[in-house]
């Protein structure tokens, strides 16, 4: 009886020797696996630090306007008949824009013309008679009396002559007003009023506008601390070179420079209003439109520059991934300096020809190992662009069957 429980026993303790043999084998090879499974060093996209002599711009959002703008408004009031011009192109100083019906204001001439011939019989009736009366009053022959009236007769009928000419030129002019006019070279906008409308002095809006266009103005608002910093690094302003980058990126050919400043600093904004010059052959750029005046203001020696995409902003304090010769990261502080496009100037903190980090930089920690590989700005924006939707079927069409 007492035999086979020790042969039981014997079993067991082979059993679980087994068991636990295998268990260790598993747990070996299962280490040996998670050892050779490790991830390998981050790829990141690096620069080199570079260092040249780069232009500090100043840079302020300029409103474009034309160098003249003309307001058409008619100075005489009736019924427009006519529109002698194509609105927005180009028209000469003189040109007739508009015309009004003249007949009225022709019968006005007119009337003022018979007016003044009326007059003008009378004066000459007058002066016949103070002429007669004249030598006749030297002899006594007439009395005073009569030589006053005489007199006051010829004066009276001179200043009709003249009230009538003067009323016969206000008839000319206003006839004259009938046909409306250009007063610059410029080019005409869209008109305000149509054919066979009552048009007039006292309308609310005008019939057109014409804006000077070459050179273009283009209106800044400056700092009174910018406008004092360049009076004081530039004792000529006008001199200064500008560029215009217009609304599309591009680059305006042809520079320009300041030309004219406001009388008064605006105490609401503390601004200053200024405006500049911009030569504009063929007339592409029109008022109302938007640009980027940007002036070269200094020149900063040796310049340290890296992309904007390898500086990191965290609470107020600026950083940079560096890699070491021994491929390791290190983030270390910097001091920024001005945005030169997408470069930024680092004023301290880096050295010459150092490699910075610009992509993978928010997946490192200090000391780590990094494989790091040339950065691309094109595969950058690529990854920038969201990727397009699908093309979905329309809701007629039947689903395929899988």
């Amino acid at each position: 009886m007492a035999y086979i429980p020790r042969v039981k026993h014997s079993a067991f303790l082979c059993v679980l020797t087994i068991s636990i043999l295998c268990s260790s084998i598993l747990f070996v090879v299962g280490c040996k696996k998670e050892e050779t499974a490790a991830p390998p060093p981050p790829e990141v996209e690096t620069v080199k630090v570079i260092q040249k002599d780069v232009p500090i711009y100043q840079e302020w959002v300029g409103a474009l306007d034309g160098f003249v703008n003309a307001v058409i408004r008619p100075q005489v009031t009736g019924y427009l008949i006519k529109q002698n011009y194509r609105e927005g192109e180009l028209v000469k100083k003189g040109q007739v824009l508009f015309e009004i019906d003249p007949r009225t204001f022709q019968a006005a001439l007119d009337q003022a013309k018979a007016q003044l011939a009326q007059q003008q019989a009378r004066w000459v009736t007058a002066k016949a008679n103070l002429a007669r009366i004249k030598p006749l009053a030297e002899r006594n022959a007439v009395s005073q009396k009569d030589l006053d009236d005489a007199v006051g007769a010829e004066l009276s009928t001179r200043s009709s002559v003249e009230a009538a000419q003067a009323a016969v030129e206000e008839a000319q002019l206003n006839l004259g007003f009938t046909k409306i006019t250009s007063p610059v070279d410029g080019i005409a906008g869209i008109a305000k009023a149509q054919l066979g409308n009552l048009v007039g002095p006292n309308m609310t809006t005008e019939l057109t506008a014409i804006s000077t266009v070459d050179p273009i103005k283009a209106y800044i608002n400056i700092s009174e601390r910018e406008y004092l910093k360049v009076r004081e690094s530039n004792p000529d302003p006008e001199k200064i070179p500008l560029e215009l980058i217009l609304t599309d990126g591009s680059v305006y050919p042809h520079r320009g420079h300041f030309a004219l400043a406001d009388r008064q600093i605006d105490p609401t904004t503390g601004t200053l209003k200024v405006g500049s010059l911009f030569a504009n052959p063929g007339n592409v750029l029109r008022p109302g439109g938007y640009g980027l005046v940007r002036a070269i203001m200094s020149v900063r020696k040796g310049a340290l520059l890296v992309p904007q995409r390898a500086v990191t902003e965290l609470q107020g304090k600026y950083l940079v991934a560096v890699v070491g010769s021994d491929n390791k990261a290190d983030i270390r502080p910097v001091k920024v300096g001005e945005r030169i496009g997408s470069d930024w100037i680092i004023t301290e903190g880096l050295k010459p020809g150092e490699t910075v980090v610009v992509e993978g930089t928010q997946k490192l920690k200090p000391g780590m190992p990094v494989t790091p590989k040339p950065y691309t700005p094109e595969a950058a924006s690529a990854q920038a662009t969201p990727p397009a939707r699908p093309e979905t079927k329309p809701a007629s069409q039947p689903a395929e069957k899988r």
